[in-house]
């Protein structure tokens, strides 16, 4: 699976859009209000990575392990110190919303959280290189 996302911003237009293997969809991200850019910086992206993550692997975990969920709540959080820095503290935890024993949603959670592919990306590293355009 190859994921991959655009931004395009000019003076004119502020486009966002993400793409997995051909299937492209446009986001709604407003432009930076007062100047250039985007309205969401990257490290509230970042942060929505690892929340959208878990959240979509809670419930494909459920599934698989015949978990009931009837909702997911994920709040991910992490301190930027500063330009260049790269981010401090991260962590994340969540609500499930199940009529499954404690016992069982604990041991969701767990699972999911040793397979969630962006966690585990973040967790191992990954060189990140520049291309020219």
């Amino acid at each position: 699976m190859r994921i991959t996302a655009l931004v395009d911003n000019s003076p004119a237009a502020h486009q966002v859009a993400v793409d997995t293997d051909g299937t492209r969809r446009p986001l709604d991200v407003p432009p930076r209000t007062g100047g250039p850019g985007s309205g969401v910086n990257g490290g509230e992206f970042l942060m929505l990575a690892l929340a959208t993550c878990y959240c979509n692997d809670l419930y494909r975990e459920a599934q698989r392990l015949g978990i009931v969920l009837d909702g997911v709540r994920v709040e991910a959080s992490a301190s930027f110190p500063g330009i260049g820095l790269a981010a401090t503290d991260v962590r994340y935890r969540a609500w499930v919303n199940s009529p499954a024993p404690a016992a069982d949603i604990d041991r969701l959670l767990a699972q999911t959280d040793a397979v969630a592919e962006v966690h585990n990306t973040l967790r191992a590293g990954c060189p990140v290189v520049l291309q020219p355009g």
